[in-house]
């Protein structure tokens, strides 16, 4: 197989419009298996291919590239950086697209490798040509370049070499091109402070971490919007917490949702200042949360009875993100009057609102009802009855009428709030006495996609492993809904099998 590869590649150096022996190689790579292609590929000289990229012809340059990245793929990272440093560091300057990213995937392949990465380590012109390549009009390149410079940042070596070295005074060149581009290096900032405190510590010393939390309180509302985002992905770790935290982050954050009362343009940045706080809850404490910084709370439940379906959506998802918690329910129905009617909204939004929220009401519900059955106390039961009840008259009817909508979304999410308080003893005592409601549980004509099918799977399967459902729902039902489970969720009866088939 390896002489065959070899007479093709000499074929292709031999003639003058090379796309069909080309077009051969590839077919006779793809029908090698990945685990034998290094033999038969290792020792080649791909210089004709790598040659042929210099070229207008498109479809040249694609057969190119999908037989290097075959090959290379093959071929150790090690073997790489020996061989092809400098035909990869020519990819990194090439006009098209797929041929960057093959060269920066290669790259990645390299830096991730204890061996490989010094080839790397010891040439700062590929370093610059991939930090270059952030600022590329193409995401998927810059992404690609981001990806390849966050892998390296993931030994010491690598860390000095990016902000000890005058490549720091590359990727601040770079930063300057535009608005966007300081964007990505920021990006890449931030990830590289995520891997750990002394990543944190190199990143911090360069200045460009002051210089996105300087970006919080800027003049534009679109560039505080994305520093906002940044430093809510910034918090996602323990340390980069304790460095906010040490920063004043948390206040001046907690300041600027104060300060958006009186801001004509706080919709632009407002939702990622509420959501940075709403992160924040769920890693630390909510209550520490709340308590802390009232505002935030206070905030949100003003965003809920808001007319702006932006600030709702998002109200509603840190809603059910404080609510996924026993701590959060606490906070929250500490709250008293305020929280019952946040909850009248979020019902009132799941019956007739714009699909969309009505969708995000019903999976918050599903939170803020879901008690694992450890968390099940006395009093926390007591609490998820009393909200389910806060949602109407007859909230199982309310919800069941929801499921019954043609539409798939709204369906699942309606499955999840039965779901929710399925594990629970006064959930189960609600179905079973609701009439007709275990015949919808049983029913397999209801809901036909496979999102529809699995959502009521889930049902059952809460029901079945709840310690409390077969005394409370009666033997009769129980064996019912263990069949179904044993049966799985795409289960079709032999009944209904042949009479589908009389119909066709």
């Amino acid at each position: 197989m390896a002489a065959s590869i070899e007479s093709l590649l000499g074929e292709i150096s031999s003639v003058e419009d090379p796309v069909e022996e080309l077009q051969s190689l590839k077919t006779a790579l793809l029908s090698i298996p990945l685990s034998a292609l290094r033999d038969s590929v290792s020792g080649l000289r791909l210089d004709v291919i790598f040659a042929l990229l210099n070229t207008n012809d498109r479809e040249q340059i694609e057969l190119c590239v999908d037989i290097l990245e075959r090959i290379l793929m093959a071929l150790s990272p090690v073997y790489l950086g020996q061989n092809y440093r400098a035909e990869l560091q020519g990819g990194l300057t090439h006009p098209e697209e797929t041929v960057k990213i093959l060269a920066l995937t290669q790259i990645g392949r390299m830096v991730e490798h204890p061996e490989a990465v010094t080839e790397i380590l010891n040439n700062q012109d590929i370093l610059r040509g991939v930090i270059h390549c952030i600022r590329e009009e193409k995401m998927a390149v810059a992404k690609q370049a981001i990806q390849s410079l966050s892998k390296l940042s993931h030994s010491k070596p690598g860390l000095d070499k990016l902000f000890q070295s005058d490549l720091l005074k590359v990727m601040k060149d770079v930063m300057a091109t535009s608005d966007i581009i300081r964007y990505r290096i920021y990006e890449l900032v931030v990830e590289i402070s995520s891997v750990s405190p002394i990543s944190l510590g190199y990143c911090a010393n360069s200045s460009l971490i002051s210089q996105l939390l300087g970006e919080l309180t800027g003049d534009d509302v679109l560039i505080r919007a994305t520093a906002t985002e940044m430093v809510t992905n910034l918090a996602r770790s323990l340390h980069g917490r304790q460095y906010l935290a040490q920063q004043g982050i948390m206040d001046k954050i907690s300041n600027m949702i104060r300060g958006a009362e009186t801001d004509p343009f706080s919709s632009f940045y407002l939702p990622g200042l509420v959501k940075f706080f709403g992160n924040l809850a769920i890693m630390d404490s909510p209550q520490q949360v709340c308590e802390t910084y009232p505002v935030f709370q206070n905030k949100v439940f003003e965003m809920a009875l808001d007319p702006d379906p932006v600030m709702i959506g998002v109200a509603l998802d840190t809603l059910g993100l404080l609510g996924a918690t026993v701590e959060g329910k606490q906070v929250l129905q500490k709250t008293g009057e305020k929280f019952k009617a946040v909850l009248l909204r979020m019902s009132h939004l799941a019956r007739s609102g714009a699909t969309e929220l009505r969708v995000r009401s019903l999976d918050a519900i599903s939170q803020l009802l879901t008690l694992q059955p450890e968390q099940q106390t006395e009093d926390l039961l007591a609490l998820t009855e009393s909200w389910f009840h806060l949602l109407s008259d007859h909230p199982i009817d309310m919800i069941h009428n929801i499921s019954t909508q043609p539409f798939p979304e709204l369906h699942c999410g309606a499955l999840r709030i039965f779901t929710a308080i399925a594990t629970q003893p006064w959930g189960q005592k609600l179905m079973i006495s609701t009439p007709g409601f275990m015949e919808f549980i049983l029913d397999r004509s209801a809901g036909q996609t496979k999102e529809a099918k699995d959502a009521k799977f889930e049902l059952v399967g809460s029901l079945v492993s709840s310690s409390t459902a077969a005394e409370i729902l009666g033997s009769q039902h129980y064996v019912r809904l263990k069949t179904y489970l044993r049966e799985g969720p795409y289960y079709v009866s032999a009944v209904a099998a042949v009479s589908t088939e009389g119909a066709d």
